[in-house]
Parts: structure tokens; C-alpha cells; sequence
């Protein structure tokens, strides 16, 4: 297959990113790329979709990104995968010798081994310079669903589901195929209902997810829905106010420097430094913009603020304040920032899973949350046009129309960055905005 047959393959059938920001994957697809890395390193506690979808759909995705490096002429391609998802890898080592080209790269289990910088230096040992993508040192990453979903495309089969692990405080943790547009409540009925009184739900990972409320849907990038008690550390972290974490930053910080030294990126000879910007920010210097400008290589992870920092302070929320806000004034990030070498201490200040989900009182919840196997029943699907980092999708449907699963209802923006959006299930049409459309059933 040509690239230019399988970027518009994947543009047309609504391909991005199954996690995180989702970054249309045919723009991801490119030449310059030796090195083509699976992402199966399920970065956050209590996430587990990419393991199991990876066990269930090992011969359909391995032939995938086989072809897609064959594709993009790839001559390196490694399926990164923790090496304690053993049921996982032995479902990859017995299709190998169907796929010389493709090798293990079994991962620590640590985090955030997922953070595609990260696993590329796992994989291949090459640093991704600050700011830059893997994309600048020769390597393409796409996470296991992605790949899954590009299967389905090659069978005309567009993106209408999303496998989701819905776990935390409820009665059945499961990970359930769910229609895009799913709305949270009908997630956590699907799993028995709430267990609990005073909690709060998580959509995405404990670390780097955001509170919402029920009435919230399931998107192309919605990997997990958690409940969990209110009290619990994590989630007061997330309630907090940046006034307030810096009032508590100014009292607090004792520049211990525990948040600049585990911090992954900075491992990694990256010029993030939470602890200079600590002192910066809660001392009001203005005579050195550095610690500010170098914010905007903060990756997100939370490990500062969620592990590292023996006050509870909020490294990772100032810092992100401090990106927005530069990003708001058209301040850009430094260009070719200078990088020291990889700390040679990396290996002894990798953050163990364990350890973390500890910390973060997870234990409880660390439970089997199996694959569904009966189809969860909704009677409203809100879908979203913009799912994805780019241009949103333009609805081409009207209330009142009639619609088939997987029928094209947003089309992709003209000369942008941009995908298709397909409709879930068959339906009515009961509502288009310039947000979302909505389709009953």
C-alpha cells in the first residue's frame, strides 16, 4: 500500500490517537521514520485496554503494524510491552515467527513508562530533544488500540467504539467495548453502579485524568472511568486552586529538589526543572525567565506533585498554569534548548508502579477489570466534534435525519489537520450544535 493510500484510509475512517492528546494518526505517518514502536506500556494505575486488547487481537494487530512500517519503510520495529503482562507477552511470542521484523522490548514496570519520550529511549536509546517529537530522532509510536483501530479501517470499518476500563468504586470493574458518545453514567451502570458514598469520577488515569461529572461522554481518546472517594489525595490535588497551591508553594517549599530529581523528562537531560521553578515562582523573581520559559517542557506526568514532594505541594499544577498563561501572551517555548546528558542515576529514580499506587491509595482498586462480553445498552449518544488535537469535525447532518452505524455525520475540515466522525449506532438525529450531535435510539 502507498502512504498517501493509507494516510487518506485512516483520515476518512476518523484514525487518531487512541489516548492522550489524539493526534490524527495519518499525519503521524512518515518517511523520515527507521524505528516504529507499539506502545503497549498501559502508563497509568489501573488502566489495563492496551494489554488485553493486545491479547485478544495479537495476529490482527502484529500484521498491522507490520504493514505499516513495511509502509512507511521502517527497518526497526519493537512492540513495547511491560514484561509483568506476561499472559500479553506470551500471546506476542507465539505469532513472532510470523513477523521477523518485529522484535520485544520488554519495559519496567514503572512510571510513566508509556510517556512516548520515555519509551523511546527504552526501545532504542535515543533521547528526543526538548520539545521535539519522536518523529525527530527517526521514530513513530502509536498505542495499541490505535493499531487496532487501523485494522478495522482496512476493513472499511470506520471508529464508532472505544474500549474503556471502568473501575474504582464500583460493583463490577470491567472494561467495556462502548460507543463513542457513551455517557458516563451509562459506563458506571454498565458496572454496577457506584459502591460508595462522597466520590468523584476520573476520566483517564489517576495521574494525569480530569474530574467530570456523569452527564460527560466517551470520546476516541476516553481510556478509563474512575471512581473513586472524594478524600483521597489525588483528588483533592485535582480540586485545587492555582492561587492557593502558590500561597502554599511561597510557606512550604523547602527546596528539596525531590521533584526536579525524579522527574522522568529531566532524567532524560531535558531543561525542565520543577525545583528552579519552584523557587522562582514562590519568590517572585523576575530577573530570569528561564525557569518560566522551560515550563513549557513539562510533560504533565504528576509525579512531582502526586509522589515526589514530601509538603504536598503542586509543582505540576503551577507549572501548567505557567504554560497556559505564556501560551495565552504568544510567548513560544524556547527553540533547540540546550539538554545535559542522560543522568546516569535514571535507572535507581524510576518510579515503581507499585510504589505509586501505593502512595496514591490505589491498592484497593487494583483489581481485574475483564473485557465485557455482552454489549452495553445506551439510549442517547452525545457525540463530540472535536475528539482530537486539530480542527473539529463539521456535522453534515440535520435534526430529525435518519442515520446508520458508522455513517460519516462530521466531516474532516478542509486543508487542517482533522478526521472524520462517524455515527456510533443506527439512530435520529435529536440535536446538532457547533459542540456536538446527538442521536437517540
Amino acid at each position: 500500500m502507498k502512504i498517501e493510500d493509507l494516510k487518506s484510509l485512516l483520515r476518512e475512517n476518523g484514525i487518531v490517537g487512541a489516548g492522550g492528546a489524539g493526534f490524527p494518526t495519518y499525519a503521524k505517518l512518515d518517511k523520515r521514520a527507521d524505528t516504529l514502536i507499539l506502545n503497549c506500556a498501559e502508563c497509568e494505575p489501573l488502566l489495563r485496554l492496551h494489554r488485553q486488547v493486545l491479547k485478544m487481537f495479537t495476529h490482527e494487530i502484529l500484521s498491522t503494524l507490520s504493514l505499516i512500517a513495511k509502509t512507511v519503510e521502517a527497518d526497526n520495529v519493537y512492540v513495547g510491552v511491560k514484561g509483568s503482562y506476561k499472559r500479553t507477552v506470551e500471546a506476542i511470542n507465539a505469532e513472532l515467527e510470523s513477523f521477523p521484523n518485529i522484535k520485544v522490548c520488554k519495559l519496567p514496570e514503572v512510571y510513566p513508562a508509556g510517556d512516548e519520550v520515555v519509551l523511546t529511549y527504552e526501545a532504542t536509546g535515543r533521547v528526543v530533544p526538548a520539545g521535539e517529537i519522536p518523529l525527530s530522532v527517526g521514530v513513530t509510536v502509536l498505542n495499541v488500540e490505535t493499531v487496532y483501530n487501523i485494522y478495522r479501517a482496512m476493513q472499511n470499518l470506520p471508529v464508532t467504539h472505544k474500549y474503556v476500563t471502568v473501575t474504582g468504586e464500583v460493583a463490577s470493574p470491567v472494561t467495556v467495548y462502548a460507543p463513542i458518545g457513551t455517557s458516563v453514567r451509562d459506563l458506571i451502570k454498565f458496572a454496577g453502579g457506584v459502591t460508595a458514598e462522597n466520590t468523584a469520577i476520573i476520566l483517564g488515569g489517576p495521574m494525569m485524568g480530569n474530574l467530570v461529572s456523569e452527564a460527560d461522554v466517551v470520546t476516541k481518546t476516553t481510556n478509563a472511568v474512575l471512581v473513586l472517594p472524594e478524600n483521597l489525595p489525588l483528588v483533592q490535588k485535582k480540586l485545587s486552586k492555582t492561587a492557593i497551591d502558590m500561597k502554599r508553594a511561597m510557606s512550604a517549599c523547602c527546596q528539596c529538589s525531590y521533584c526536579t530529581s525524579l522527574c522522568p523528562r529531566n532524567l532524560l537531560g531535558h531543561p525542565i526543572d520543577p525545583s528552579a521553578f519552584m523557587y522562582a515562582a514562590s519568590n517572585g523573581i523576575t530577573n530570569d525567565a528561564v525557569p518560566y520559559l522551560n515550563s513549557a517542557f513539562c510533560s504533565g506526568c504528576g509525579l512531582c506533585e502526586m509522589y515526589s514532594c514530601g509538603q504536598g505541594l503542586s509543582p505540576r499544577m503551577l507549572l501548567t498554569a505557567c504554560k497556559s498563561s505564556l501560551r495565552a501572551k504568544g510567548v513560544k517555548p524556547p527553540k533547540s534548548p540546550e539538554m545535559h546528558f542522560v543522568d546516569n542515576a535514571r535507572p535507581n529514580r524510576m518510579i515503581p508502579l507499585s510504589r505509586l499506587r501505593s502512595r496514591l491509595g490505589l491498592d484497593p482498586y487494583n483489581k481485574s477489570a475483564p473485557v465485557a462480553e455482552k454489549d452495553i445498552k445506551v439510549k442517547k449518544l452525545k457525540i463530540l466534534l472535536s475528539q482530537h488535537i486539530g480542527a473539529p469535525a463539521t456535522a453534515i447532518v440535520c435534526k430529525g435525519d435518519k442515520v446508520e452505524a458508522g455513517q460519516i455525520i462530521a466531516a474532516a475540515a478542509e486543508n487542517a489537520l482533522s478526521v472524520n466522525i462517524h455515527a456510533s449506532l443506527s439512530g435520529t438525529v435529536a440535536e446538532v450544535n457547533n459542540k456536538s450531535i446527538t442521536i437517540t435510539l
